[in-house]
C-alpha cells in the first residue's frame, strides 16, 4: 500500500518548488570558534619528542661545548700566528692538546707552570665541627683556623643556663655539689666501674702486671696534692691573651679564629662563643635566626680568606675558583646555601663540590677503600670504589674527639681530679683539656700504670698554677668510648633540632629528599625504639596508669658481622626447615621482625633519633652495605680500612682498631689491615689535601660550575655538575 504523497513532494516533482538540503543548513562565516590553537591528540602507540635529549639543550653542557670551541679557535689562531712568523727551516711548533689547555697555562706575575700554575687560583676549602682547613690548591698543606666567631654580647657562653659547667655535675637539694663518685650519675659510675674491672681482667689475661690497690693510690695523691703558684714573669710559656678596648664603641663587633679563643671570659664589653657548625649539622641551639647562622659562616670563611691567604680585596676574587669540600652523608640545603654563598656573596668565578671520603682517597693515593674519618664532633665510615663513593655504605656517627675529651675529664674527675672546678664552657678549661688528652690518652696497655703527670693552668688577669696529678686507667678507657659510646653523654646533641631550618623536600610530592644510605638506616635501626605492636600500651598512656610506667621496647642490636655468613643464615628457619627462597617473604625472628612485619622507622622520625654505635660494628656494617655480599669486595674493602683524622691520633689506636675487628671476625683476620696516611701527611689534612689534588685535575673541568649557570638555573645546575647523583 503506497502512502499518502505531500503537496511539496508532488511540486518538486513537477520542477515548481527549488530543492532543499536534506538535514541541517550550514548557516556560519567559515571563522574559528576560538583563537587559541588547537592541539591535535598524540598518538600513543607510536610518538617521540627530542625534548632535553641532546646535549645543545642543556644549558651547562651547551656552554661547555662553546668553551671548548672557542678554546680550539683561539689556539688555531695562536698556532697559525706562531706559523707565520717562524722563519723558514724553523722546526713547527707542536700541537697542544686542547684538554691539556687548564692545565698547561703560565700564572701572570709567577714563575709557575702547569698543574701549579693552575692551583694558585683556586681556594680550597674543608669546615669541620671544630677546624676549618683553608689554603691554595698549590699549597702543600692547609691552613687551620678554629670554626669559631666571637660576638659582643650580654653574657658569655660560660655563664649560660646560669653558668652550669661541662661536664654538668649533679647537686643535692641544697645546692651543694655530690662527691666525686656521685657527681656524674649511677649510670655513669656503673659503667665506669665495669669497664675498669674488664680491663684489669683482659690485663691479667695477656700476663700484664696490675697493682691490686692502684686506684687507691692515685685518689689518695690526688686529694693530697696542692697546687703550686708561680709568678707571670717566671712562666716563660705565659698566652698573650687578645686584648679589647674597654671603650664599647672602639670593640670591635666580632673576633674569628684563634684570637676568638683567647678572649678572657669576664672581658669588657662581653663576648660570646658561637660555633656555626656542631657535630656535622647545623649548630640551630645558638641561633634565633637562619639568616644569622649563614652569615656567621661566610664571615669566618670571609675572615679565613682574607688573614690565610692574604686576598684582602674581594674584587680580586672573581678570579678564584673554589673546592668545596661536603660530608659524605650530606643534607642538601647545606650544599645549595654553601653554592650561594660562594658564587653570589664572595664572587667567585667558579665552584665545584667533592665529598669527604673521595677526597681522602685522592690524598692519600688510594684507588678503593673504606675510609674511617674521626673528626671533632662526628665519625664518617664510606668505602669508594674507582673513584666513587657507595650510596648504600655511608655511615654517620655523632660522636667524636671532644666526647672522648669531655669523657677523660669526668673519669679523671670521678678519681678526685685536683683541679675540680674545671669548665669545658671556659675558654681556657676548654683548651686546657684538649691539651692534657693530646698529651695523656693511650690505648697502648703497656702504658697502664700509676703514672705522674702535671699541668699549667693558666687564666687572664691570674696567675699561674701548677698541678701535680696521678693518672692510671683513665687515659685507656676515655679512647675505648669510641666502641663503647654509651659512655659518652649524648643528651644535648639533638636539643633544637630542626628548629630553624626545616628539612629538604621533594617538590612534586613532598617527601624528604635528603641522601640515605642503607648502613645508615642500619645503625639508627639499633637504637630506634621499636613501634607499639599489638597488645602493647604506648608510653604515654601508661604514665597515667597507677604511676606505673611501661617502657617502650628497645630494638636489640644485631650483629653486623652475620649477614657475611648470610648462607648459614638462610638455611636455618625458625622451626629448623629450610627459609623460603623468596628474599620479600618475611621470616619471623629474622632482622628483628615480629610476626612477619619489618620494624622500619619512619623517615619523617629520623631526626628525633641520634646515629650511635660502636665503631667496630659500624665499619662492618658499612662495608657489608658496601659490597652486597660480594667476597671479593667484602676481602678488599677489609683489607684497605684508612683511617684518618685528628680523632686517630690516639697512640696505639690503629693496632687496638685492628685487634678489635680481628676479634670479631676471627675467619676473616688474614684479610683485615688498617692502612694509614702516607708518612709526610697529617692524618688531619688527608681529606683537604685530596681537594686541592681534584681541583688541578683535567677531568674536573665537567665539574665547575660558573655564576652564569646558577643565575639562570640556581640549585638545579647541581644534578648535572655534581659527580654524583644529587
Amino acid at each position: 500500500m503506497v502512502g499518502k504523497r505531500s503537496g511539496k513532494a508532488l511540486l518538486r516533482e513537477e520542477g515548481m518548488l527549488p530543492t532543499l538540503r536534506i538535514g541541517l543548513e550550514r548557516t556560519d562565516n567559515n571563522m574559528d570558534l576560538t583563537a587559541w590553537p588547537q592541539v591535535n591528540m598524540i598518538n600513543q602507540k607510536n610518538y617521540y619528542t627530542e625534548y632535553l635529549k641532546r646535549d645543545d639543550q642543556i644549558l651547562p653542557l651547551r656552554l661547555q661545548q662553546e668553551e671548548r670551541r672557542n678554546r680550539m679557535t683561539t689556539n688555531a689562531k695562536d698556532r697559525d700566528r706562531a706559523l707565520a712568523q717562524s722563519r723558514p727551516g724553523e722546526a713547527p711548533m707542536p700541537d697542544m692538546d686542547m684538554d691539556l689547555d687548564d692545565d698547561v697555562g703560565m700564572d701572570e706575575g709567577t714563575g709557575l707552570t702547569g698543574q701549579d700554575a693552575f692551583g694558585s687560583k683556586i681556594i680550597v676549602l674543608h669546615p669541620g665541627s671544630q677546624n676549618l682547613r683553608i689554603g691554595l690548591a698549590s699549597d702543600a698543606l692547609p691552613k687551620t683556623v678554629p670554626m669559631v666567631i666571637a660576638r659582643k654580647w650580654d653574657t658569655n657562653e660560660s655563664e649560660k643556663e646560669c653558668g652550669e659547667p661541662r661536664p654538668k655535675r649533679m647537686r643535692y637539694d641544697g645546692g651543694s655539689t655530690m662527691g666525686p663518685e656521685k657527681m656524674f650519675g649511677e649510670e655513669f659510675a656503673s659503667q665506669y666501674t665495669t669497664m675498669c674491672s674488664e680491663l684489669k681482667v683482659h690485663m691479667r689475661a695477656h700476663k700484664r702486671r696490675v697493682l691490686p690497690n692502684s686506684k687507691e693510690l692515685i685518689v689518695n695523691y690526688n686529694k693530697r696534692t696542692p697546687p703550686e703558684t708561680i709568678s707571670e714573669h717566671n712562666d716563660p710559656h705565659r698566652i698573650d691573651w687578645t686584648e679589647i678596648p674597654s671603650d664599647l664603641w672602639k670593640a670591635p663587633a666580632f673576633i674569628t679564629g684563634k684570637d676568638a679563643l683567647r678572649i678572657p671570659d669576664f672581658s669588657t664589653p662581653r663576648y660570646k662563643l658561637f660555633w656555626p657548625l656542631r657535630h656535622g649539622w647545623y649548630n640551630e641551639h645558638d641561633y634565633d635566626q637562619k639568616r644569622a647562622l649563614y652569615d656567621d659562616i661566610a664571615v669566618i670563611i670571609e675572615e679565613a680568606i682574607k688573614t690565610q691567604l692574604n686576598l684582602s680585596r674581594r674584587r680580586d676574587w672573581s678570579q678564584y675558583g673554589c673546592v668545596f669540600i661536603v660530608p659524605d652523608l650530606y643534607e642538601k640545603r647545606y650544599v645549595t646555601q654553601i653554592l650561594d654563598m660562594l658564587l653570589r656573596d664572595f664572587s667567585f668565578g667558579r665552584v665545584c663540590f667533592i665529598q669527604e671520603s673521595l677526597a681522602a682517597t685522592f690524598g692519600a693515593g688510594y684507588t678503593s677503600a673504606c675510609v674511617v674519618d674521626l673528626g671533632a664532633q662526628k665519625t664518617s665510615i664510606c668505602c669508594v670504589e674507582e673513584g666513587m663513593c657507595l650510596e648504600n655504605s655511608r655511615v654517620n656517627l655523632k660522636y667524636g674527639g671532644a666526647d672522648v675529651t669531655e669523657t677523660f675529664i669526668k673519669m679523671m674527675l670521678f678519681d678526685h681530679f685536683p683541679y675540680s672546678e674545671i669548665n669545658l664552657n671556659r675558654r681556657y678549661d676548654f683548651l686546657l683539656a684538649e691539651e692534657i688528652k693530646i698529651k695523656l690518652c693511650t690505648l697502648n696497655e703497656g702504658e697502664i700504670s700509676p703514672q705522674p703527670a702535671d699541668f699549667h693552668l693558666r687564666t687572664p688577669g691570674q696567675a699561674t698554677r701548677k698541678y701535680m696529678f696521678k693518672t692510671y686507667d683513665e687515659i685507656l678507657l676515655a679512647p675505648q668510648g669510641y666502641f663503647r659510646p654509651s659512655i659518652f653523654d649524648s643528651s644535648p646533641k639533638l636539643r633544637d633540632r630542626r628548629k630553624l631550618i626545616d628539612r629538604s623536600r621533594d617538590l612534586y610530592d613532598d617527601s624528604p629528599n635528603d641522601p640515605v644510605s642503607t648502613a645508615q638506616s642500619a645503625i639508627i635501626a639499633m637504637t630506634a625504639p621499636l613501634p607499639p605492636v599489638s597488645g602493647q600500651i604506648p608510653r604515654d598512656q601508661a604514665d597515667g596508669m597507677n604511676g606505673v610506667a611501661v617502657s617502650t621496647p628497645l630494638r636489640q642490636i644485631p650483629n653486623a658481622l652475620r649477614k657475611f655468613s648470610e648462607q648459614e643464615q638462610n638455611s636455618i628457619s625458625v622451626v629448623g626447615s629450610p627459609a623460603p627462597e623468596d628474599e620479600d617473604t618475611p621470616v619471623p625472628g629474622a632482622d628483628g621482625e615480629t610476626n612477619g612485619v619489618k620494624n622500619e622507622l619512619d623517615p619523617s622520625l629520623r631526626d628525633d633519633v641520634l646515629p650511635v654505635a660502636p665503631l667496630d660494628v659500624a665499619i662492618f656494617t658499612s662495608i657489608v652495605n658496601g659490597a652486597r655480599n660480594d667476597d671479593r669486595k667484602t676481602r678488599e674493602f677489609l683489607g684497605g680500612i684508612m683511617v684518618i683524622g685528628g680523632g686517630a691520633q690516639i697512640p696505639g689506636f690503629y693496632s687496638y682498631l685492628e685487634e678489635r675487628l680481628k676479634e670479631s671476625k676471627p675467619n676473616l683476620a688474614k684479610d683485615i689491615m688498617i692502612g694509614t696516611p702516607p708518612r709526610e701527611l697529617d692524618p688531619q689534612g688527608v681529606v683537604w689535601k685530596g681537594g686541592s689534588v681534584f681541583g688541578k685535575l683535567r677531568g674536573t673541568n665537567d665539574s665547575w660550575i660558573s655564576r652564569i649557570e646558577h643565575d639562570r638555573l640556581g640549585a638545579r645546575v647541581l644534578a648535572y655538575k655534581l659527580m654524583w647523583a644529587w
